[in-house]
C-alpha cells in the first residue's frame, strides 16, 4: 500500500493554484482521488485513520474545486459524486443476476446440533468428525446487492423477493462505507463484474440522533434501527439518505466473472483487501462446539456493539463442500441463521400514567427506568387495563421483567416480588378522565374504562392523529407535534377542518416556513384521493380496523350506503360480528359523525369504492393468513396486497384457510396450519406466487 501524506503534507497541497501551476490538472485530480480512497479504506475498513478530519476535508475541498474547474474530468466513481442526480419518483425493478436466497433458522443449541448432524450425513462424514464453519454476526439491517463493473459501482438493489429487488443505486452511492471503486490489494485482482452482497444498517448513535430530530420537528419516529435503515435507504431524495449516517458490512457473493475462492473466510479477506467493509468479529470454528461457544459469547457481548445483531449466521467454510451440499427450495443447505431468544431484562416501574384513546378508552401505561431491550431503549410499557394490572399485580415501585413482544412492543412479563420492600404502591384507576375531568364508565362485560365526553380534548387529539396516520389518510409531515400545533392554535377541531387550512394560517406557527407550509397543504390535498377503505378506517370507528374497513368498502361500495346500513344488514356480512355491527351502526347514528362525513364529502374526499381486484390472480377467492415476522412489508401492507389480488386476509387459521405465509418467529398459527394440512410458504415464495415485488424494501 502506498504511503499517505501527513496532515501537514495534505494541507500544503490543498490550494487549487498549486495544481493549476503544475500544468497537470488531470494528474492532480487523480492523485487526490487516490488519496481520498485510501483514507476511506483506512477509516472504514481498517478502522485505523492516519489523517485528521480537517486534513481529509481539505483534500476533499480541493478535489471538488478542481473538478468544478474541469467538469469534463469528473468520473462517476469520484468521491465527490456520492450525492447527485435527480430525485426518484419510483424504484425501478432490478433482477438479480444470481438470486439472493433466504436462510433457515435455528432457535437453540439443539437445533444447531441437529443441523450439524444433517450436514455430516449428507456429506457422508463420521458424526465425530468436526466440520470447519465460518460464524458471522447476523446484522439487523437491510440486505443489499451491489454490482461492480471493471471495479466501479454500477448498480445497487434491495433484496426484494430474492429474484427481483428495487434499484437504490443513487442512495447506496451516498453510504460512505461502500466504496465507489474497488482497489486491488495484496495481489487480489478485481473481476470484470461482481455482485457483492451485504447488509446496510444504522448505528445506535445515528438512530438516536434521527429520532431526536424527528421529535423536535414533529415527524414520525422510527421504532428501531432496522426500520430506520430501511426507510433511509428507500428515500426518494438521495440527499436525505446521505444525511442518515448509514453503514454497511459485506459477507456474500452473487455473480462474478472469473472469480473464485476456496472458503468463506477467504472471501471476506478478499473483500477487505478490495476496500469492502467486513465485520471484524467473524470467526473460523472447528466443529459445532466452537460455533455454539461463539453464539453464547456474542449473546452476552452484543450489547456493547454500536449496532444491532439478532443472531449468528453459520456457514460451512469450504466452498467445495458448499457446492456438494447445494440448496433446498430458496435457501442453502450449507448455512443457517441462529436467532437469539427474546431478551428479557429487569427494570423498575417509576409510575403508572393513564392515556386516553380516540374512542375514550383509558389505558394504564407503566413508565419505567429506561433500559435497553433487544437493541432499543425502553421506557414505557402498556398495562392494557385495570384487570391486567390486578392479574400481574403490578405496583408502582416494583422491579419487573420486561421484553419486547415479537421484538417490537414492550411488555411487562412478570413482577419480581422477591424485590419488594413494602414501599410499593398499588395502582387505582381514576374515577374521572385525566384529560377532561368527566366521570368515566365501565360497561358490563368489558375490561376497559372509558371517557364518555364527546368533546374530550385528548379524544379529539387522538382521533386526528389516527386520521392522518400512515395506514389511514397518510398525510405526510402532519403527525406528532405538528398536528398538536394546529390543535393548540385552534385551527382544527376535527378531520374536516384540515381541508380548510391555508398556507397563510400555518406560517405564524413555530418552526414553520413557507416551503414546509406549502408541503403540508399539498399533502392534505393529496389525501382526498385515498381509497374508500382508508377513509372508513380513518374515521376511527370502534372495532373497525383496516381489515374490517376493507370488508365494508368492498361490500357496500360507497360511504353513503355504509351510513344507512342497519345492524342486521351489517351482521350478515362475512367476518362482521354483532359487536362490530353495533359499533358501526351506532357511529353513523350519531348526528355529529354524520355531519363530519357530510363536511368531508363537501371538501372533495373520495367516498366511492376502490378499484376492482385482480380476479385472475393466484390468490383470487383464497383466504390467506400471515404469521411470524414479515421482513419486507408491514402486516397491513400484506393484507392490502392479498385484497388487491382478489383474496381475503384473515387473522386466524381454520379449515377454510387456503395459504399460510410464515415468517421468523411463527408460532401457534403455523402449528395449527400444519396440523390441518394447510399449505405453508415463506415470504419469498408468496411473492413468487403472485408475481410481484415486495411492498417495501
Amino acid at each position: 500500500m502506498s504511503t499517505l501524506p501527513t496532515d501537514t503534507e495534505a494541507n500544503s497541497g490543498s490550494d487549487p493554484r498549486f495544481a493549476a501551476s503544475d500544468g497537470s490538472l488531470a494528474a492532480r485530480i487523480e492523485d487526490l482521488r487516490r488519496q481520498i480512497r485510501e483514507h476511506d479504506y483506512r477509516y472504514y475498513v481498517l478502522d485505523s485513520p492516519t489523517i485528521s478530519d480537517a486534513a481529509y476535508d481539505a483534500l476533499f475541498r480541493e478535489l471538488r474545486t478542481l473538478e468544478a474547474l474541469a467538469p469534463h474530468l469528473i468520473s462517476p466513481d469520484s468521491p465527490t459524486q456520492r450525492v447527485g442526480g435527480d430525485i426518484a419518483t419510483t424504484f425501478a425493478p432490478v433482477q438479480h443476476i444470481v438470486p439472493m436466497l433466504s436462510l433457515d433458522n435455528a432457535f437453540g443449541e439443539g437445533e444447531l446440533r441437529d443441523w450439524d448432524g444433517r450436514i455430516k450425513r449428507m456429506l457422508g462424514l463420521d458424526p465425530a468428525s468436526p466440520i470447519v464453519y465460518a460464524a458471522e454476526l447476523k446484522i439487523d439491517g437491510l440486505s443489499i446487492s451491489v454490482t461492480y463493473e471493471r471495479g466501479s459501482l454500477s448498480r445497487a438493489a434491495t433484496r426484494g423477493n430474492g429474484v427481483t429487488g428495487e434499484d437504490v443505486t443513487p442512495n447506496v452511492r451516498t453510504v460512505r462505507s461502500i466504496p465507489l471503486r474497488l482497489s486491488a490489494q495484496d495481489n487480489r485482482p478485481v473481476p470484470e463484474l461482481i455482485e457483492v452482497r451485504g447488509e446496510v444498517y444504522l448505528p445506535h448513535n445515528e438512530f438516536a440522533r434521527i429520532n431526536q430530530e424527528n421529535e423536535e420537528t414533529g415527524a414520525p419516529t422510527f421504532a428501531n434501527p432496522r426500520n430506520a435503515a430501511a426507510g433511509s435507504l428507500r428515500q426518494k431524495d438521495p440527499r436525505v439518505t446521505a444525511s442518515r449516517g448509514l453503514e454497511a458490512f459485506f459477507y456474500a457473493v452473487g455473480a462474478a466473472d472469473g472469480f473464485a475462492v476456496d472458503s468463506q473466510i477467504e472471501l471476506l479477506e478478499t473483500y477487505k483487501a478490495w476496500g469492502l467493509r467486513v465485520n471484524p468479529h467473524t470467526r473460523r470454528c472447528h466443529g459445532i462446539n466452537e460455533v455454539i461457544a461463539f453464539t453464547a459469547e456474542w449473546q452476552e457481548r452484543r450489547h456493547a456493539l454500536p449496532y444491532d445483531t439478532d443472531g449468528v449466521v453459520v456457514k460451512v467454510d469450504s466452498v467445495a463442500l458448499q457446492a456438494d451440499l447445494g440448496f433446498v427450495s430458496r435457501s442453502p443447505r450449507w448455512a443457517i441463521a441462529f436467532k437469539y431468544p427474546t431478551e428479557q431484562v429487569r427494570t423498575k416501574v417509576e409510575r403508572i400514567v393513564v392515556q386516553v384513546g380516540m374512542t375514550g378508552a383509558l389505558t394504564p401505561v407503566a413508565e419505567l427506568t429506561p433500559v435497553r431491550v433487544g437493541g432499543v431503549v425502553v421506557s414505557r410499557a402498556t398495562l392494557h387495563n385495570e384487570d391486567e394490572i390486578r392479574r400481574k399485580d403490578v405496583r408502582i415501585g416494583d422491579t419487573v421483567v420486561v421484553q419486547r413482544a415479537g421484538e417490537v412492543i414492550p411488555e411487562i412479563v412478570e413482577v419480581v416480588t422477591s424485590e419488594r420492600d413494602g414501599s410499593e404502591i398499588e395502582f387505582v384507576m381514576p374515577a374521572s378522565c385525566p384529560a377532561c375531568g368527566s366521570p368515566v364508565l365501565r360497561n358490563p362485560g368489558e375490561a376497559v374504562v372509558r371517557c364518555p365526553a364527546p368533546d374530550c380534548p385528548e379524544k379529539v387529539r387522538q382521533k386526528l392523529q389516527h386520521f392522518v396516520s400512515r395506514d389511514a389518510m397518510d398525510i405526510e409531515s402532519l403527525g406528532g407535534k405538528r398536528l398538536d400545533q394546529l390543535i393548540d392554535a385552534r385551527l382544527v377541531r376535527d378531520a374536516a377542518d384540515l381541508y380548510d387550512l391555508t398556507v397563510e394560517q400555518l406560517l405564524p406557527l413555530d418552526r414553520m416556513g413557507e416551503r414546509l407550509a406549502s408541503s403540508i397543504i399539498a399533502a392534505i390535498a393529496a389525501s382526498k384521493t385515498r381509497p374508500l377503505s382508508r377513509l372508513v378506517f380513518a374515521l376511527g370507528i370502534r372495532h373497525v380496523g383496516s381489515h374490517t374497513a376493507d370488508i365494508l368498502a368492498d361490500h357496500f361500495g360507497s360511504l353513503e350506503v355504509i351510513m344507512e346500513a342497519g345492524e342486521a344488514e351489517l351482521s350478515a356480512i362475512h367476518e362482521i360480528g354483532p359487536a362490530i355491527a353495533r359499533s358501526v351502526a351506532a357511529y353513523f347514528a350519531d348526528p355529529t359523525n354524520r355531519d363530519l362525513v357530510r363536511r368531508l364529502r363537501e371538501r372533495g374526499l373520495r367516498t366511492t369504492a376502490d378499484a376492482p381486484v385482480r380476479i385472475g390472480s393466484a390468490l383470487a377467492g383464497k383466504t390467506v393468513v400471515f404469521t411470524g415476522t414479515l421482513e419486507t412489508m408491514s402486516r397491513s401492507e400484506a393484507e392490502a396486497l392479498v385484497k388487491r389480488h382478489g383474496g381475503r386476509a384473515s387473522g386466524s387459521v381454520s379449515r377454510q384457510t387456503d395459504i399460510v405465509v410464515a415468517g421468523p418467529g411463527a408460532g401457534s398459527k403455523l402449528a395449527k396450519a400444519q396440523s390441518l394440512g394447510v399449505p405453508v410458504m415463506d415470504e419469498a415464495s408468496f411473492f413468487s406466487l403472485i408475481g410481484e415485488l415486495p411492498v417495501s424494501g
